[in-house]
């Protein structure tokens, strides 16, 4: 079986989309809404995220904790968050390599904004068979693909509880 490279999935928040970006934007914060990280460090200068920004993401499965390394790849106001994957330890991200990217798009509608969530595999040179049975030791029985579908389904409808749930004030 072919495996899955990309995945992802969209919900609409009624939050407009310069307020939904400036969370989602905060690496510290995606502990708020996703179902495995725990929160991030800014390395550097914390502020606004933007291209160049390393930050390492805490997270757990289970009772499974490892840090991740990420580095902001791109950011268009409003509009588009993106990082890399590129170092994974357990208490420090400690070996490198390419492990994955994802992607926040925001975009206006009537109701607010359609936040699409994507999660690429960036495991390109391992052979199929070695990350199918790798995906299915670390997911207990799924693939990576299969797996994130519901972590980003899980983060989008926490993304959307939070952020709707906020005072006005704090949404702009």
């Amino acid at each position: 079986m072919p495996r899955t490279f990309t995945v992802s999935d969209s919900i609409v928040v009624d939050v407009s989309p310069a307020d939904v970006f400036r969370h989602v934007c905060d690496p510290t914060r995606m502990g708020d809404w996703s179902p495995e990280n725990l929160g991030a460090t800014v390395r550097g200068s914390a502020g606004e995220a933007r291209v160049g920004t390393v930050f390492d993401g805490r997270n757990k499965r289970g009772a499974f904790r490892w840090t991740t390394r990420c580095t902001v790849t791109a950011v268009e106001q409003d509009r588009l968050f993106r990082f890399r994957v590129h170092a994974i330890g357990i208490r420090r991200p400690r070996v490198p390599g390419s492990i994955a990217t994802w992607e926040y798009r925001f975009e206006p509608v009537p109701e607010g904004t359609r936040v699409t969530e994507t999660w690429t595999d960036d495991r390109r040179a391992w052979p199929d068979f070695v990350a199918h049975a790798f995906d299915r030791i670390a997911t207990r029985g799924h693939t990576f693909a299969d797996f994130q579908r519901g972590n980003i389904r899980t983060t989008l409808r926490n993304l959307k509880r939070v952020l709707e749930a906020l005072p006005a004030s704090d949404t702009r």
